[in-house]
């Protein structure tokens, strides 16, 4: 279930919808015209941008989130995998005593029934799984989006950018532009000492 590219061509998309409204600011002159932002030669007014699929893999809320769903997403593929063999074995057993008329048609017709049933089951285990899991990367995915809007917002507030645009690999809004109004590594250094204090609270 890696969706990666997807997950980031949403946030890419979402991002730069959101950034036309939030980032639009007066200036109250708590930067000079002269001051320069760490890790870019961006100042008040300009129109910036950050590259998102940067922004996401390098952020540490991303990556713990991650860690954690991809950890317990394998931990039920492995729990479903054992069961799906289980059943396998149990069919191959039931055929073979089968063909070999270990059983009456009565017990033949019960163990049938019980392996359709634990197949049934099964299928509709992995079909929960599946949807269950779909939602918690949805809600990652929103807690993630939630979280660079926000700390964009007042990001802003103290630098205040005409506009904040953003560009990835998958959703290129920036073709060309100056380096210097490139702000990923700034925000991205913002982003993670905010996390981890929150993490370390």
């Amino acid at each position: 279930m890696k969706k990666t590219p997807l997950i980031l061509a949403v946030l890419a998309l979402v991002l730069s919808a959101a950034a036309l409204v939030m980032t639009f600011v007066g200036k109250t002159g708590n930067i000079s015209e002269s001051e320069v932002v760490p890790g870019s030669t961006a100042v008040a007014g300009d129109i910036v941008y950050v590259q998102i699929d940067s922004l996401v893999m390098n952020y540490d809320m991303y990556n713990d989130l991650m860690t954690a769903f991809q950890s317990k997403l394998q931990a039920s593929q492995d729990d479903l995998q054992k069961k799906s063999r289980k059943l396998e074995t149990d069919m191959k057993s039931f055929e073979n005593q089968i063909n070999k008329g270990l059983l009456t048609r009565s017990s033949a017709e019960q163990q049938q029934s019980t392996l359709l049933q634990r197949q049934e089951s099964l299928q509709n285990e992995a079909n929960q799984k599946q949807l269950e899991f779909q939602e918690e990367e949805y809600v990652i995915n929103n807690q993630i989006l939630d979280a660079i809007q926000t700390y964009l917002k007042d990001y802003n507030a103290k630098h205040e950018y005409a506009l904040i645009f953003t560009t990835s690999a998958s959703t290129n809004v920036i073709i060309e532009g100056n380096k210097g109004l490139d702000i990923t590594a700034d925000v991205l250094s913002g982003l993670n000492n905010e996390y981890i204090q929150t993490r370390n609270n």
